[in-house]
């Protein structure tokens, strides 16, 4: 069942950023693989990393499985998956893994979400129960997370690469409808195999999210001399939104990691990307509203002290690192064109813009002087972007 423009802004109010005082940022990764799918580590050794590498929340979103029932993970023969098994069982213990060896091989019973939740939970994090919904239409790979999913959606399939995304789209949205609980769906990394254009992001009804960076390194966040990059993307996608009246596309940073044994560019890694998410309580429902407004930004490492969107004024204020040198652009587009330009450059921590009516929207982008600690391109700087915002009538 597709949703109407008209109920998602309904649904989906483009407030802006927030100005309330009782409000903290926290940190959180929206997409994670454990060995309940293609992951090489167990769920507790992930969310220990994430927990003690100061996140607030994590979703742990394997592919088409929900870490529920039993599954036993048969480790691979490799010294450093093995060395990994003898980490998990000093750190946990015999009294809390189930583990047995057959011919010579480990076999190892995988903790369910319901187990290994308590043991991570507090006041302070949050692990959000999630799913990639994976499938592909013909040589295309379709990939859509549902974050706070409440019960496992099967790929939904369909006749043509747009029906594909759309039906599971819908999927998240009706779950959302019949169970009532805030369910966040997002596109992953469009350029994976090249397989989602901007014109099918275009044509999709009630997408909202999207990943403009994923730390995957096979995911071409950059595009090549024949395929945009996310960014391009992005800005063409919420200019047709725009002209439209759809709800402007929000931009995600995600590890999407994989690997956790072994590091570099060609390996899938926790803590290259991650959002920074401004809600007054670390609950899903909060966490989803706030991102909904847009009350978020999305980043590689550069931290922003504040970001505020008021009387049509766009302010952001960046946490300075010593020796480091930010460049503030805000990236626009004019209501009669057809592209997005950097409207307004700041060399420095601090930076405004005051939109008017002659655009269609607005973003800003903060890159940093400082290197990535664990690139997958060449010369990538810290980078955060913040969410596009519209001219607003008093």
């Amino acid at each position: 069942m597709r949703m109407s423009c008209f109920f998602l802004i309904l649904l989906f109010p483009c407030v802006g950023y927030s100005q309330k005082s009782q409000t903290d940022w926290f940190k959180g990764n929206l997409h994670t693989h454990s060995y309940w799918s293609d992951g090489d580590e167990f769920p507790e050794m992930i969310m220990d990393w994430y927990k003690t590498h100061g996140y607030q929340f994590v979703a742990l979103s394997d592919h088409n499985i929900l870490a529920d029932g039993e599954k036993w993970k048969l480790i691979t023969k490799s010294g450093i998956y093995l060395d990994g098994f003898q980490k998990y069982l000093a750190k946990y213990g015999d009294r809390w893994v189930t583990y047995r060896t057959d011919t010579g091989r480990i076999r190892v019973k995988l903790k369910t979400y319901d187990e290994y939740r308590p043991l991570f939970e507090e006041k302070n994090f949050l692990i959000i129960r999630s799913e990639e919904i994976t499938e592909r239409f013909q040589d295309k790979q379709v990939h859509m997370n549902a974050t706070n999913v409440q019960t496992l959606i099967q790929p939904q399939g369909g006749n043509s690469l747009q029906e594909v995304m759309q039906r599971n789209l819908d999927a998240v949205v009706q779950q959302r409808k019949n169970t009532g609980v805030p369910v966040m769906q997002h596109l992953n990394h469009p350029n994976f195999y090249y397989s989602i254009t901007t014109k099918n992001l275009i044509d999709l009804d009630g997408e909202r999210f999207f990943e403009v960076y994923n730390g995957h390194p096979l995911v071409f966040n950059y595009g090549d001399s024949l395929h945009p990059g996310t960014e391009e993307i992005w800005d063409l996608v919420n200019i047709a939104y725009s002209k439209s009246g759809k709800p402007l596309l929000y931009g995600l940073a995600t590890d999407d990691s994989h690997n956790y044994h072994l590091f570099g560019k060609e390996y899938s890694n926790s803590g290259r990307g991650w959002v920074m998410v401004r809600a007054n309580t670390l609950t899903p429902a909060a966490l989803i509203n706030a991102m909904e407004a847009g009350d978020f930004y999305a980043t590689t490492g550069v931290t922003l002290k504040d970001v505020r969107f008021r009387k049509n004024v766009l302010r952001v204020k960046v946490k300075k690192v010593p020796k480091i040198r930010y460049t503030i652009d805000f990236i626009g587009v004019r209501r009669n064109d057809d592209k997005s330009v950097v409207l307004k450059s700041i060399l420095g921590p601090v930076g405004e813009f005051e939109l008017t009516s002659e655009y269609l929207f607005v973003r800003a982008k903060v890159t940093s002087t400082k290197t990535h600690t664990n690139p997958i391109a060449e010369d990538e700087n810290e980078v955060a972007w913040v969410q596009p915002v519209v001219f607003k009538l008093d």
